[in-house]
């Protein structure tokens, strides 16, 4: 039986200590390194454009039209505002990774 547990969370930190173990970088240039990929990320999902890193997955920016919702609890119907969402697509060789274990 395969038992599905959480094994912690990836900071900045994880990946600058990678990249200065890998790379030989020190620290502080190791974390510059991550904020600088992390920022050209966000810069380029603000702009509205989808990030693709291969072997790994897509960022997919959606605009969503204005639609009516429906409260839950009530049931009265709510208008929802127009939206621009992100969805995270992994890559074919990234589920099998994990479908792997």
């Amino acid at each position: 039986m395969n038992i599905m547990r959480s094994v912690g969370t990836l900071t900045r930190a994880d990946l600058a200590e990678t990249i200065n173990r890998k790379m030989g970088l020190s620290r502080a240039e190791s974390l510059d390194m991550v904020e600088a990929i992390l920022a050209k990320i966000c810069d380029a999902l603000s702009d509205g454009e989808n990030v693709k890193i291969s072997g790994f997955g897509s960022f997919v920016l959606r605009d969503k039209s204005e639609r009516v919702g429906r409260n839950p609890k009530t049931g009265v119907e709510v208008p929802i505002t127009p939206r621009r969402v992100m969805t995270f697509r992994a890559s074919q060789l990234l589920k099998e990774r994990i479908a792997n274990g």
